[in-house]
C-alpha cells in the first residue's frame, strides 16, 4: 500500500552551520559566566571565625591565625608546605594523614588545628633526628614495607605510635593496632615485618 509523503520541516531562515556557530557561542557564553562564579566564588571571604594558635611542630614554635574550621591536615599541607603527610580518605578511614600529636597517633583530617594550642606534633618530616632515619623508616626500608608509597608516611607514623603505645607484642597485635591504616598495594606482610624489627631495635636501645 502507498504511503502519503511526508510533509517537509518548515524553513526557519537558518542553516545548519548558523545553527551549530550559535550553539557553540551560547555555550561558550554559559562556560564564561560558570567560571566567572566560581572565582567569585573562591575570592569571596569565608566569614568563619578566626582562631590563634601556638602549635610546636618537629620541634619549632609556629604561631598561626587560623579559621577556626580547618583541619590540622590543611595547615601542614597547605600552610607549611609539609606534603609528607598525606590526603586520603578525608574521613578518618585509611589512616594516609596519621601524625603524632603530643606523641600520641591521630588521623590529622579530623582534627581541628584550633584546639591543639600549646601541643607538639611530629609528621614524618620530623621523625628522623640528626639527618638519620628514624629506626621505623630504616625498617620499612630494610622489610619492603611499601610499594607505590602513597600510604607509607601514614604507616611509619602509625607504627612509631602503636610500638610507644605497647601494642606491638606479637604480629597478631601490631595486624590489629595498624588495622586503621590502609595499604592498597597490599603490603602489610613487610609492614609487619618492619614494626617487629623497628619494636625489638628500641628496645634493645632502651636496655642497653
Amino acid at each position: 500500500m502507498a504511503t502519503e509523503p511526508r510533509d517537509a520541516p518548515p524553513d526557519l531562515g537558518i542553516s545548519r552551520r548558523s545553527l551549530l556557530k550559535g550553539t557553540a557561542a551560547s555555550g561558550a557564553s554559559a562556560f564564561g559566566a560558570f567560571q566567572a562564579g566560581a572565582q567569585e566564588a573562591e575570592a569571596a571571604p569565608t566569614g568563619g571565625p578566626e582562631v590563634e594558635v601556638e602549635i610546636t611542630i618537629n620541634g619549632k614554635p609556629e604561631r598561626f591565625t587560623l579559621d577556626a574550621r580547618t583541619t590540622l591536615l590543611d595547615l601542614l599541607r597547605e600552610r607549611l608546605d609539609l606534603t609528607g603527610t598525606k590526603v586520603g580518605c578525608n574521613h578518618g578511614q585509611c589512616g594516609a594523614c596519621t601524625v603524632l600529636v603530643d606523641g600520641t597517633r591521630i588521623n590529622s583530617c579530623l582534627r581541628l588545628a584550633g584546639t591543639l594550642d600549646g601541643a607538639e606534633v611530629t609528621t614524618i618530616e620530623g621523625l628522623g633526628q640528626g639527618g638519620e632515619m628514624h629506626p621505623m623508616q630504616q625498617a620499612f626500608i630494610d622489610n619492603d614495607g611499601f610499594q607505590c608509597g602513597y600510604c607509607t608516611p601514614g604507616q611509619i607514623m602509625s607504627a612509631v605510635g602503636c610500638v610507644t603505645e605497647g601494642h606491638a607484642g606479637s604480629e597478631a597485635e601490631i595486624r590489629e593496632y595498624m588495622s586503621g591504616n590502609l595499604c592498597r598495594c597490599g603490603a602489610y606482610k613487610g609492614i609487619v615485618a618492619a614494626v617487629v624489627q623497628a619494636r625489638d631495635e628500641t628496645e634493645a636501645r632502651e636496655a642497653s
